[in-house]
């Protein structure tokens, strides 16, 4: 579990260091930037596949629509969303917004796998929730910034739900490749859309830098190590480690000295890890398995594993993008 928990804090603390980026690449053409970065990705992670001898998997025509759904909604509308929020409202309100993502996950992980909600994992999900909105920082807002950071959230939450039926096939590893792969295409044909010509560009030395460090570690790195703690830690659990990701950006931006970090990014920080803390210690698991100890099956021979939901044993970001 130790493990799990941190390659959870370890993904999304990552996806949060992104931030000491976005200057580098804010002049790069997103979509274009993400196509190229997304291609690298994929690259070296079906590589390290080929490397550790993982073998063709055959899936079936419902496997590969769950992985272009991943890539859809997890990568480009993601990615458009998010880009879209800030542009109609500025940063503070997409961030506010996907700082309810453990509370989400907290609330629809569970039903999507055919189980309840915890309710400390409920109340640890808002504990995170308020810490990462408070390290965000409120701003002003308005309906379109508000519709578009709607739409971000839905995305991030399929970016994990969508996962949970493909993990126990292809693990993390093929799946975060064979999605990073497809995004190429439709990020390629959005940037022409919205871009035309100049979605594409021979980047500078700097820009070449930070779109190497999001392919290779806030992708190839923090992809993996989250979706190999997903199915372990449960979708409900593990998104409360969301919340770290703002801790991330705040750290690696007082670390490069950026920004200090002020009071109300430390107490946010302080309820971030509180709220994780709190969702970790859920008794729910732990009160099921004693509860099968108890049972008149028990004392008939030993008991076959419990067989879970099929999701959920199945299965297993602050900047502008994923």
């Amino acid at each position: 579990m130790n493990t799990h928990v941190a390659g959870a804090a370890g993904a999304m603390f990552l996806v949060g260091t992104l931030a000491a980026v976005s200057g580098v690449i804010e002049d790069y053409p997103v979509y274009g930037g993400q196509a190229v970065r997304y291609a690298l990705a994929a690259v070296v992670m079906l590589a390290v596949a080929r490397a550790r001898g993982l073998g063709h998997v055959r899936l079936r025509p419902r496997q590969w629509g769950l992985l272009v759904a991943i890539a859809l909604t997890g990568l480009l509308l993601f990615n458009l969303c998010v880009v879209e929020a800030n542009r109609a409202a500025g940063p503070a309100l997409p961030g506010i917004v996907l700082g309810t993502v453990p509370l989400a996950l907290a609330l629809v992980g569970p039903i999507f796998t055919g189980a309840r909600p915890s309710p400390r994992v409920v109340a640890a999900g808002l504990v995170v929730a308020a810490g990462a909105t408070l390290a965000t920082g409120a701003g002003s807002g308005n309906l379109p910034g508000l519709l578009w950071s709607l739409g971000a959230l839905v995305c991030e939450l399929c970016f994990s739900l969508l996962a949970l039926p493909l993990l126990p096939l292809i693990g993390p590893l093929r799946l975060s490749a064979w999605t990073a792969a497809l995004s190429v295409p439709f990020l390629l044909v959005t940037g022409l859309v919205l871009d035309g010509r100049d979605m594409l560009r021979v980047p500078t030395a700097a820009e070449a830098g930070g779109l190497a460090y999001l392919a290779l570690v806030v992708t190839t790195v923090a992809f993996f190590l989250w979706y190999r703690s997903l199915p372990h830690l449960g979708p409900d659990r593990a998104g409360l480690f969301a919340g770290v990701v703002p801790v991330g950006a705040l750290t690696t931006a007082a670390l490069l000295g950026i920004a200090v970090p002020s009071a109300a990014d430390l107490a946010g920080a302080a309820l971030v890890i509180s709220g994780i803390a709190l969702g970790l210690r859920s008794p729910a698991r732990g009160a099921r398995r004693a509860r099968r100890a108890r049972s008149p099956r028990s004392a008939r021979g030993p008991a076959r594993p419990a067989a879970a939901p099929r999701s959920a044993s199945a299965a297993s970001r602050e900047g502008s993008t994923r």
